[in-house]
């Protein structure tokens, strides 16, 4: 039997299609399944914060002023708002929530919904100097070593360079990781959030 090219491209098309349509479930499915994990005792979100357009920060960033930074759009305080709601729907109504003290991370913290956000320094962004890089790493494995392997959630809101750091993996704005504490300063990845 001859196939042609006008039955390849509709085999194409069809098989597209169907991936298109599967995935949504999939990222629905290990959602869940973080979600799930993440109401257990003794695990961690690692959470980049929401979207705020553009890369790095403007020249004269200064971290006691947000005007200077890059912000949330509304797209990222709606998203941040989502994760909120999704997690309170998974039975997380509170957390001890730690920050970046950027206010992109800040605000996302507070838009969750959870609790108090407590800024920390070792959260923040080494992104463009890293001579910092280890130091930074350094700081966010003690905080997570020290956490109680059975106490409630922790969510910490940071930035990409931080959570590809603990992880080696990447996310999205607003995306995330479950990590199970283990006493370690890298806890393993036990579920994946995705992006809203």
């Amino acid at each position: 039997m001859t196939v042609t090219t006008s039955s390849r491209a509709a085999r194409l098309v069809a098989l597209c299609a169907l991936l298109a349509a599967v995935a949504p479930l999939r990222a629905e499915t290990e959602d869940a399944k973080a979600l799930t994990e993440l109401a257990k005792p003794g695990r961690v979100l690692i959470l980049r914060h929401a979207l705020a357009p553009g890369y790095g920060d403007p020249a004269g960033f200064r971290l006691d002023d947000c005007a200077t930074q890059r912000n949330l759009d509304a797209v990222g305080r709606r998203q941040a708002r989502l994760l909120g709601a999704r997690l309170r729907a998974a039975g997380i109504r509170s957390a001890t929530v730690y920050s970046s003290q950027w206010c992109r991370c800040l605000e996302t913290a507070a838009l969750l919904g959870l609790g108090r956000v407590v800024p920390r320094p070792a959260l923040n962004s080494f992104h463009g100097r890293p001579d910092e890089r280890e130091a930074k790493l350094a700081a966010v494995g003690r905080l997570l070593s020290g956490l109680p392997k059975d106490g409630a959630p922790v969510v910490l809101v940071t930035h990409q360079v931080t959570i590809s750091g603990i992880t080696e993996r990447g996310t999205g704005s607003g995306g995330g990781y479950v990590l199970r504490l283990d006493g370690s300063a890298r806890p393993p990845v036990v579920g994946t959030l995705s992006v809203e």
